[in-house]
C-alpha cells in the first residue's frame, strides 16, 4: 500500500509539474503588456480603426495603444527602435528598411492603390504637364513619391524634371489651394476631399499609374513574433474581420475613424469605396509586392532584392 502511495503521490507531483509549466508557457505567449501599435492618418488604415473602435482588440483580451506618424518613414524608424510591435504603414519605407536590416515581417496586406496625383491647374492633363513645376510628397521614403517617380520615368522625364518638396500630408492641401505648390501625390482621403471639396484637379489615380500596386500593410516586429503567437494570430483574425466590414459596408464604417481625417463624412464614404481592401498574403499579392520592389530597386530607391523569408512572416 505504502508502495501505491508513493506512486500516486510521485504522479500527482508530476502532473502539479506540468500543469505549472504550461501554465507559464500560456503567460509567456499572452502576457498583459500592451500592444503598441503605428499608424498614418490616412483611410488606408481604416481597418485598425474600426477594429479598435468596435472593441474587436478588447473582446479578444488584447490591450492595445495606437501611436500616429505622418509618415512611414517616421513610423519605421520607430519600430527599428523598438517603440513599436506593430504597424499599419506603406509598402515602401517597408521594403526600405528591410533592405537596411530591420527586424520586421509583412504579415499581412491592407489595401492597394487609393492614392491620386492632383493639380489645381485644370489645364493639367499628365504629370508631362508639371515639368518645371511643384509637386509635393508625403516624403521621400513614402509610396507617393514613389509613384511620383515611376510616373515620371514612364514619361520619359526624371526627378530632376521637376520640384518635389516633402510636406505633412495635412498641410498639402492648402498648399495646394493657395498655390504654393503646382501639385501634390497624396493619399486618400485627401485626394477625394481635394477634388470634391477644394475642386482641384484630379490628374491622375494611382490605379493610373501603377494598377494593382500594393500600398499600405500591417507588419510586426521579429520580436513580437517570435515571442507571441497567440496574439499574432488573434491580431492577424481581427484585422481580417475588420476588413470584412469595411467591404461590406464601407458607408457604414466612417463613423468608426478618426474625426480629425473625416472632416465631411459624405466625402469620406466616397474615398473608403474608392480603395481596394485586402488582408491576406495570396500568391497574387506576394507577387505585386515583389513587382513593386523591383520597380524600387530600377529606381535606385533601394540596391538589391529580398528573399521571400525576408519579406514575409511565417505564421
Amino acid at each position: 500500500m505504502s508502495k501505491n502511495r508513493k506512486i500516486i503521490g510521485l504522479i500527482t507531483v508530476i502532473v502539479v509539474f506540468l500543469l505549472i509549466i504550461f501554465t507559464l508557457y500560456g503567460m509567456s505567449d499572452n502576457k498583459a503588456e500592451t500592444v503598441k501599435i503605428g499608424y498614418l492618418p490616412t483611410d488606408h488604415d481604416a481597418a485598425l480603426f474600426v477594429a479598435n473602435s468596435t472593441g474587436m482588440f478588447k473582446d479578444a483580451g488584447i490591450d492595445v495603444e495606437l501611436y500616429e506618424y505622418n509618415n512611414g518613414g517616421d513610423l519605421m524608424s520607430a519600430m527599428a527602435s523598438g517603440d513599436l510591435d506593430v504597424g499599419y504603414v506603406g509598402i515602401t519605407p517597408v521594403i526600405y528598411s528591410m533592405s537596411k536590416g530591420v527586424p520586421i515581417k509583412i504579415v499581412a496586406g491592407a489595401q492597394n492603390e487609393g492614392s491620386g496625383l492632383l493639380s489645381y491647374d485644370s489645364s493639367v492633363k499628365s504629370i508631362t504637364d508639371l515639368k518645371g513645376k511643384v509637386v509635393a510628397t508625403p516624403g521621400e521614403s513614402s509610396i507617393q513619391s514613389v509613384l511620383l517617380k515611376y510616373d515620371l520615368k514612364k514619361n520619359g522625364l526624371n526627378i530632376s524634371d521637376i520640384e518635389s518638396p516633402s510636406m505633412k500630408v495635412s498641410s498639402m492641401n492648402d498648399a495646394l489651394k493657395m498655390g504654393s505648390i503646382d501639385g501634390m501625390v497624396t493619399y486618400e482621403p485627401y485626394a477625394t476631399i481635394s477634388k470634391e471639396i477644394n475642386n482641384q484637379t484630379l490628374v491622375e489615380n494611382s490605379s493610373d499609374i501603377l494598377p494593382d500596386h500594393p500600398c499600405c500593410v500591417v507588419v510586426m516586429s521579429e520580436k513580437f513574433l517570435s515571442g507571441n503567437s497567440t496574439k499574432v494570430n488573434k491580431i492577424l483574425d481581427i484585422h481580417k474581420n475588420a476588413t470584412e466590414k469595411i467591404m461590406e459596408n464601407p458607408e457604414g464604417m466612417v463613423q468608426y475613424l478618426p474625426s480629425h481625417i473625416v472632416p465631411n463624412a459624405e466625402i469620406e464614404k466616397e474615398s473608403l469605396t474608392k480603395i481596394r481592401w485586402v488582408s491576406d498574403l495570396n500568391d497574387n499579392y506576394k507577387q505585386n509586392v515583389y513587382n513593386f520592389l523591383n520597380i524600387e530597386r530600377d529606381l535606385g530607391i533601394i540596391n538589391r532584392t529580398l528573399p521571400q523569408d525576408k519579406l514575409f512572416a511565417k505564421i
